[in-house]
């Protein structure tokens, strides 16, 4: 996929996406950080507008597309950055994981590692956010809020299961 910026002064900026069927996504940032999306057939093609956000707006459109709130897909890594250097980030639980049945309290992870434990993934069921006396389970996937480093000695404490 090739992405091409442009500057368009006393406006703001121009990203043209080739798309993969020929077709370009070009997305127009505003000095004042409203966003205008735009349908090109093909590159020498007049664009159709799609939508016009405002910066707020986009933002949160761009935190659902990068994967904040929902995954859909396996990755190597699934991290998310949320400031610089805050990361939300997933963990399965093994039979082999030091902390698998025992609560959250009992396993001490904040203490130990400075992440926080904000949801569980069992099964079909979400449990959010979960309380001291939550038991982690095998199969539990754990999303942590912390630094790299905490998570890091997460990982270790865990048995290093990153969610895959």
């Amino acid at each position: 996929m090739t992405i091409y910026e442009s500057d368009l002064p006393g406006v703001g900026k121009k990203f043209e996406v080739d798309l993969e069927d020929g077709e370009q996504l070009v997305i127009v940032t505003h000095n004042t950080g409203k966003r205008e999306v735009y349908l090109k057939a093909d590159p020498d093609a007049d664009g159709d507008k799609l939508f016009e956000v405002s910066d707020q707006l986009a933002r949160k459109i761009g935190t659902i597309l990068e994967g904040a709130y929902f995954q859909p897909v396996e990755t190597e890594q699934v991290e998310t950055m949320l400031g610089d250097d805050t990361f939300l980030e997933w963990y399965g639980v093994t039979d082999e994981s030091e902390i698998a049945g025992k609560s959250i309290a009992d396993a001490r992870v904040r203490q130990r590692t400075g992440v926080s434990i904000v949801a569980i993934q069992r099964g079909d069921d979400l449990i959010s956010p979960p309380t001291p006396e939550t038991a982690i389970e095998v199969g539990d996937t754990l999303v942590v809020i912390g630094e790299r480093e905490d998570c890091a000695r997460f990982e270790e404490l865990l048995g290093g299961e990153r969610e895959e």
